[in-house]
Order: C-alpha cells, then structure tokens, then sequence
C-alpha cells in the first residue's frame, strides 16, 4: 500500500476552509482512479507540545506509489491538484510514501 499525507496549514478563514473542502474538494478527490480510502483528521491536530499550526490532515491510500502517480496524471488527479489553491490558503504540504504494518 501507499499513502499520500496531506498537511493542510491553518488557513485565513477556517471556516470558509471547511466548507470548501467538504463540499468542492473531498468529492474532487473521490474520483481520482485507484483511491483505496480517504480520512480526514477530525478537531484539533496537535503535538505533544501543544498546537501545530496544521488546520487538517488528509491521508489517502493506494495500491503502490505507482498508483499515486497515475491518479495524479489522470484528468482527476489534475483536477484534485489545481484546486488546492482555490481553499488551502495557509498552504500545504503533500507526502508520498509506501507503507506497511509492522
């Protein structure tokens, strides 16, 4: 399996950010060829420090990387991508790795 970790910063208007991604982008992303599961984090992302500066966190699973990257080609992919910045005004930090139980 692997993932694509999606670290969304906290953006200008949180609220606005919320609704946007759960009614315009969630379902973008949906459509993306080869997705497994997609979750979201829900309330606040800490650390064991106290606040992180991330607003939301976004983990979505395929069968390898190469699956990630086809999904990211395909039109979907494209799509999913060019709309990061029509909401994730703080930012985003996007991780691409294999992954296994242990």
């Amino acid at each position: 399996m692997a993932d694509v970790v999606v670290l969304y910063k906290t953006p200008k208007d949180p609220a606005a950010f919320d609704k946007y991604y759960a009614s315009t982008h969630i379902p973008l992303a949906k459509k993306m060829p080869g997705l497994r599961k997609y979750q979201v984090s829900q309330g606040p992302v800490g650390t064991p420090a106290g606040p992180s500066g991330i607003h939301l966190i976004a983990t979505l699973t395929f069968d390898s990387v190469a699956a990630v990257q086809a999904a990211f080609g395909s039109a979907e992919g494209k799509a999913t991508a060019a709309d990061v910045p029509n909401f994730a005004s703080g930012g985003a930090d996007i991780l691409i790795f294999d992954a296994k139980d242990v």
